[in-house]
């Protein structure tokens, strides 16, 4: 048997070679984090919803202009997107995540080429290990929303750039690139594409003596190129609605800098990204320290500059969501790849050393560079961020307990997730442990690293099989797969009373055949049946019975 082993060691030793390795390896990482769920899907409201239901008028109606009847205030790309799945796989929640997924895997092959371009093939492939795992960047993987695909434009508009740097002789074909990639992500996601575009200005602009991307004519003709399918969209739809179909567009985007719709402070972002990035935030800091002190040749204005001043930009911007933000996490990412293989360095010395290095600290040999302020935090931050993280497991272990013993059935599938997720987090403490007290010295920092990379996996894996992070609304779900109302769906034509409240758009896009939109009850013709919100104080002048119930709406019928 051992024999065997070894003869496989050099087929193996052939395929880490292999110019599809890192690919591979990254695709099997990602995909079931991917795929897992529960079985069952429900879409989220408030935007997945609309995306869903809009897709689903255009594609019902034929009409892939304005199916709406009305001028609209965003680009119809990621409606196109959505429908076009639609009609290749069928009408569900699954079809319409599909588009995001593919970018997902896209991105995330992106990600690594700019990585390893501008850090290093093995940071490449842990940044790309890292971003996976980041939790609203998952989350919006697997959600039917426009953000994936405008991200992979932007990224891939950002690798063009490099690439027309580094190979001057294909730069035209690379630039064009970049502004095709910039165009058509005005088609997905209108102007929210000139906060990363203007994010990228620092680099564009005071390193233009370098790389004078500002000057290729390229640049703006595969810009004007991209604009092409939006253009001939808002033709068509000025033959309907005339100049208000511009209007539509810059209204939207004048709301959204003036008025703060969700009530996000300007400090929204501070916590916010933290929280949803967690724990690879923290690690993105030191690295953003360590590639400060020793800045990334020629490209310190893409890894360092991108992300802050979109943060910023961000945060300036009256309209603060989670899924703005989801542009910097990639940077998150490689940051968090530099700062955790600084540490793993220091895991394999045991001792952290105080030498100042002559070499870059994203590179071997040589000594450490300790940044000031973490001194503070020990004789070895490994050994104590091990340690701490074994507190935690111990933590979660005690509380998924408690739950699985107390608690209501409700939330025991949170227990499962508290003591799979718990056990993930005694790897570090148990990796520290065997090499410094038991002399298990094969015990190198890859696994110190992949100590931190296995429970995030684990815990994303089993939230997306216990379905929350795909069954978002399952009150919803099983109440329109009761057998009384699912009949009620599929034979008959539904009105819609005033509905109101941003779970209205489930209701839109679960209803097969849609009857009329009316004010009152009185409207609707006899025997029809209905969905009415109960907020609204409907005067019934009509009588009717109830079928059922879901949270604040009613499906009813009116008596002859």
């Amino acid at each position: 048997m051992l024999y065997r082993l070894r003869s496989l060691q050099p087929i193996w030793r052939q395929m880490r070679l292999s110019v599809a390795f890192p690919y591979i390896t990254l695709l099997l990482w990602i995909l079931p984090l991917l795929l897992f769920n529960s079985g069952q899907n429900s879409l989220m409201a408030h935007d997945e919803g609309l995306y869903a239901w809009r897709a689903r008028q255009m594609l019902d109606s034929g009409d892939w202009i304005a199916p709406w009847g009305n001028a609209h205030h965003k680009t119809p790309g990621p409606y196109w997107i959505i429908a076009s799945c639609y009609k290749l796989f069928g009408i569900s929640e699954f079809s319409g995540r599909i588009p995001n997924m593919i970018a997902g895997i896209l991105v995330l092959f992106l990600v690594y080429e700019i990585s390893k371009i501008l850090l290093a093939k093995n940071l490449a492939w842990l940044t790309g290990a890292i971003l996976s795992i980041e939790f609203l960047w998952l989350q919006y993987c697997r959600l039917g929303t426009p953000d994936m695909p405008m991200i992979l434009l932007v990224l891939l508009a950002i690798f063009s750039l490099i690439k027309a740097e580094l190979y001057p002789k294909y730069s035209h074909f690379w630039t064009l690139i970049a502004g095709l990639s910039f165009g058509l992500g005005f088609l997905v996601r209108s102007f929210m594409i000139f906060v990363p575009i203007i994010a990228l200005l620092p680099y564009l602009v005071l390193e233009h003596r370098r790389h004078r991307h500002l000057i290729n004519p390229l640049l703006y003709l595969g810009f004007v190129v991209g604009l092409i399918p939006t253009f001939s969209w808002l033709w068509f739809n000025w033959q309907r609605y005339g100049n208000v179909s511009f209007e539509q567009l810059f209204k939207f985007v004048l709301d959204l800098g003036s008025d703060d719709r969700n009530h996000n402070g300007a400090f929204f972002y501070i916590w916010n990204i933290p929280l949803k990035s967690f724990p690879w935030f923290f690690f993105s800091l030191l690295g953003l320290v360590l590639v400060l002190r020793r800045p990334i040749p020629r490209y310190h204005l893409i890894l360092v500059g991108f992300p802050l001043v979109m943060f910023a930009e961000l945060s300036l911007f009256s309209t603060r969501l989670s899924h703005y933000s989801l542009c910097i996490y990639p940077f998150i990412a490689m940051l968090a790849a530099v700062g955790l293989n600084w540490l793993g360095r220091i895991y394999e010395t045991g001792l952290i050393q105080k030498d100042i290095p002559t070499q870059s600290p994203l590179k071997k040999g040589g000594n450490i560079f300790i940044p000031p302020f973490l001194r503070v935090a020990g004789g070895n931050l490994p050994r104590n961020l091990s340690y701490a993280t074994g507190v935690l497991g111990i933590l979660l272990l005690l509380g998924a307990i408690f739950v699985f013993v107390w608690g209501s059935a409700d939330i025991r599938k949170y227990a499962i997730l508290g003591l799979i997720v718990g056990l993930g987090w005694l790897i570090l403490p148990v990796v520290w442990i065997s090499r410094y007290h038991f002399g298990q010295k094969f015990l190198t920092a890859r696994y110190w690293i992949a100590g931190w990379l296995i429970p995030c996996w684990l815990a994303l894996a089993v939230a997306g099989s216990l379905g929350l992070l795909g069954d978002y609304n399952p009150v919803y779900r099983t109440f329109l797969q009761q057998k009384a109302i699912a009949s009620v769906l599929q034979t008959h034509p539904i009105y819609f009373v005033q509905l109101g409240g941003k779970n209205s758009v489930l209701l839109n896009f679960y209803t097969p055949i849609h009857g009329e939109r009316v004010n009152t009850i009185s409207q609707l013709p006899a025997s029809s049946y209905a969905w009415i919100y109960t907020k609204n104080s409907l005067e019934p002048s009509k009588p009717y019975r109830i079928l059922g119930k879901v949270q604040d709406y009613q499906l009813i019928q009116v008596i002859p």
